[in-house]
């Protein structure tokens, strides 16, 4: 225990002098750079090919030089006869979403959304990657809501989970017209938290006075640091309570086979038991999933790219640095949990 005190307090100076160093940097670069916003676009590849290259790569390693010659001149054959037919219309077009507290890759999600939506192909599935553990209701809400656009416009829509789609990145998930998640990937988390400290008796203690002001009842209901009250308190948990209980009435609303008594309390699940209370609609990894379909159809993923300016790559630099420490901190406290 001496030594996690120890390295809290070194974790501590360590995102302090973080700080003290990057503000400031950003300060002075963010005022020497333009204001113009950066620009983006779209990157698109064909993963069937990709996925047909891996295979040919393997068969290939295990020819004789004869045999290699006569496989090559198949394989330009096959090639020269599908340039000559029409392309197929059908395309799956494949996303990522790498989740974060705040759902930060929403407006990329967007992007992709829109290229999809306006574009002159037929698309008939999107496929989605998503791995979060949550984060804002209402910023993955909005990813929910981007997801439910392709749904509105009659577009199959599957989500693969392969690590973990929780709470939020459960909401956005249980859009999807199907389900698929690894045997081990983590679903479900359907609750609401929210915690802050409080530093009020802190400061009373060193005299120095705190003052907010507003107008309305309950503009604020708990503070870090006023004095907490119990109204401001029973006001703030009976917000948490509707915020659930809209959590709740949007995945009965999109999954209506869940019996939401038994999966909104706040749980997880994995492998059968998500199936059993119908989080999810089948096992399996994205990868087997996507292999599958790259054998019937043109397999395309697309990705929306932000170029950053400096003060973007300073800022998201430093900003990994503080989360990797913490991370790192919060893995020393719990190494001994989940652990087989």
């Amino acid at each position: 225990m001496e030594f996690l005190t120890d390295y809290g307090i070194f974790l501590l100076k360590v995102i302090t002098i973080a700080l003290a160093i990057t503000i400031p940097l950003l300060v002075i670069i963010g005022s020497s750079k333009s204001k113009t916003p950066s620009k983006g676009s779209l990157v698109v590849k064909n993963l069937s090919k990709k996925y047909e290259d891996m295979g040919t790569a393997i068969r290939s390693s295990q020819l004789n030089s004869k045999e290699l010659k006569k496989y090559n001149k198949e394989i330009q054959k096959k090639k020269k006869a599908d340039d000559k037919k029409p392309s197929k219309e059908d395309s799956v077009y494949v996303l990522n979403f790498n989740g974060d507290i705040q759902a930060s890759e929403v407006t990329k999600l967007k992007h992709e959304i829109n290229a999809i939506l306006l574009s002159d192909t037929k698309c008939k599935e999107v496929v989605i990657k998503v791995e979060s553990g949550g984060g804002s209701a209402y910023a993955y809400g909005l990813c929910a809501a981007e997801l439910k656009r392709l749904v509105d416009n009659k577009i199959k829509l599957t989500v693969c989970i392969d690590k973990v789609a929780a709470s939020g990145g459960y909401l956005m998930s249980c859009v999807a017209s199907k389900i698929i998640a690894a045997p081990w990937a983590i679903v479900g988390s359907i609750g609401v938290i929210a915690q802050l400290p409080n530093f009020h008796r802190l400061l009373k203690k060193n005299s120095i006075d705190f003052e907010m002001h507003t107008a309305g009842e309950f503009k604020r209901t708990l503070t870090t640091l006023g004095e907490n009250t119990e109204d401001g308190r029973k006001k703030f948990k009976s917000e948490l309570e509707d915020l659930h209980l809209i959590f709740k009435d949007f995945v009965k609303e999109q999954r209506p086979q869940v019996d939401t008594k038994v999966v909104a309390t706040g749980e997880v699940w994995q492998g059968e038991k998500a199936i059993e209370v119908g989080l999810i609609d089948a096992l399996g990894t994205s990868d087997d999933y996507l292999v599958g379909l790259s054998k019937k159809l043109k397999l395309f993923e697309i990705d929306y790219v932000e170029k950053k300016n400096l003060t973007e790559r300073f800022a998201f630099s430093a900003q990994l640095l503080i989360e990797k420490s913490i991370l790192k901190f919060y893995d020393i406290v719990n190494r001994d949990r989940f652990i087989s």
